[in-house]
């Protein structure tokens, strides 16, 4: 190598010579910053079920052991023939985040002992739109108290 240029250390990052500048990157006058469109954004998701009657008890229990295994959940409302849950996804966009929460139900209906019930309702919106809704007045109020509550 010869003196004064850059070499690779251990960990792959460069390491320059005493007295070496580095090079300076700059973006265009008038230029605008924009977020990467494949970072992964927050959605709140609301999923609506609903079935059979269930006894109160188990219902709770299941959304409780559901709660448990994914600490992701905010609320859970029920009653003894449905229930909402809802709580923030991370997600790339809003396909992939409304496909998780089309699978929640169904697959953790064993783990969790949920009821065989049926998803009725999707809502799938962005973090922005969220926080719009609420200072708008309208929307769901934010999920206090988080937990497994009762209509």
């Amino acid at each position: 190598m010869r003196p004064g240029t850059a070499s690779r250390g251990a960990g792959g990052a460069s390491s320059r010579a005493a007295g070496e500048e580095r090079a300076l990157t700059s973006v265009a006058a008038g230029g605008r910053y924009e977020e990467p469109k494949d970072l992964p954004r927050l959605w709140h998701v609301t999923l609506s079920v609903s079935g059979r009657e269930a006894p109160l008890k188990e219902v709770r229990r299941a959304l409780e052991q559901l709660a448990h295994d994914h600490p992701f959940l905010l609320t859970s409302r029920y009653a003894n023939d449905h229930a909402e849950i809802r709580y923030w996804e991370e997600a790339r966009d809003l396909h992939d985040a409304a496909a998780v929460a089309l699978r929640l139900w169904g697959e953790h209906r064993q783990s969790a002992g949920l009821p065989p019930w049926e998803i009725v309702g999707l809502e799938v919106i962005d973090r922005e739109t969220y926080h719009q809704r609420i200072a708008e007045g309208y929307g769901p109020p934010p999920a206090t108290p988080v937990g497994v509550h009762p209509y």
